[in-house]
């Protein structure tokens, strides 16, 4: 069961010190994330808070919307690119109720204001009408992750995210608007969901939703994050549980691996014609 707990925020903006990233500035409605996901990098940056069960534990920012028009309505704001939902995912099952992102979105539409949403979650479909506004009238990017076809495996790994179908079939929604539209296949699972059937079919299902390219990453394991996907491995998967000790040595994979997945999903994208770059997209200064 959630807990939930309402606060007022002090500001909506927080301006990112990565300058290799598209964008200066994140948004993040919620603080902790139901989803789960036992990979969660966020769980870790998230240790100030009282209540300590990042899932479970869930802070609404009840005044973000105030908060950001007087931000985004101030003369010193340049309409700046600002990622939504960059440590906790701006569609959890919370968002059914609260419903602060047709009012986010509804001021971005106001303010004109470029954005960046990544989800696990078909509850963006709800805000299809908003998001297809907004790319009307300015650049709007949707990327859906998802890192397994298989549901039996995101259901153990991703537990409160929408099923894997079911966010590919949102994909294919959210293309026909005017946004532009990515498919995140970040983390790729050693073991779970990296064998070339299953990581050709997410090429696949990038390609067949007409997403203007598709992002990928390699799981990686330090620290917290290492511990806590470790024991869930144990549990879950203890099959594996050795093999992850051996192919994360550190906290990246080895070199032999990510070589032989990278060139792999290399192949895919060029039989299926799937573009690996969201920076062409990317409105010119």
């Amino acid at each position: 069961m959630l807990g939930i707990v309402e606060n007022k925020a002090k500001s909506a903006l927080h301006k990112l010190k990565r300058r290799s990233l598209p964008y200066k500035y994140d948004l993040n409605v919620y603080r902790g994330c139901s989803h789960g996901c036992k990979y969660c990098y966020a769980e870790s940056s998230h240790k100030y808070l009282t209540k300590k069960n990042f899932n479970k534990d869930i802070y609404v920012k009840s005044n973000i919307s105030d908060i950001l028009e007087k931000e985004l309505s101030s003369p010193n704001w340049n309409n700046e690119i600002i990622n939504i939902g960059g440590v906790c995912d701006s569609y959890q099952n919370i968002e059914k109720d609260y419903q602060l992102m047709r009012e986010i979105l509804k001021l971005m539409i106001k303010y004109k204001n470029p954005v960046i949403i990544s989800t696990k979650s078909n509850l963006i479909l709800r805000d299809l009408d908003l998001i297809d506004k907004l790319a009307n009238l300015t650049y709007v990017n949707i990327a859906m992750c998802i890192t397994s076809s298989n549901s039996n495996v995101s259901k153990r790994v991703e537990p409160g995210a929408s099923l894997p179908k079911e966010r590919y079939k949102a994909l294919c929604e959210i293309s026909k608007s005017k946004a532009f539209t990515g498919f995140h296949l970040m983390p790729i699972l050693p073991f779970l969901a990296d064998d070339k059937d299953s990581l050709e079919t997410l090429v696949k299902w990038a390609s067949q939703a007409k997403a203007d390219y598709m992002l990928t990453g390699m799981l990686y394991l330090t620290g917290g994050i290492k511990k806590r996907y470790l024991s869930f491995i144990k549990d879950t998967y203890p099959e594996y549980l050795e093999s992850y000790s051996t192919l994360y040595p550190k906290g990246g994979a080895n070199k032999d691996y990510k070589s032989k997945i990278h060139n792999f999903l290399k192949s895919m994208r060029n039989k299926y014609n799937v573009n690996n770059s969201y920076s062409i997209f990317l409105p010119k200064n």
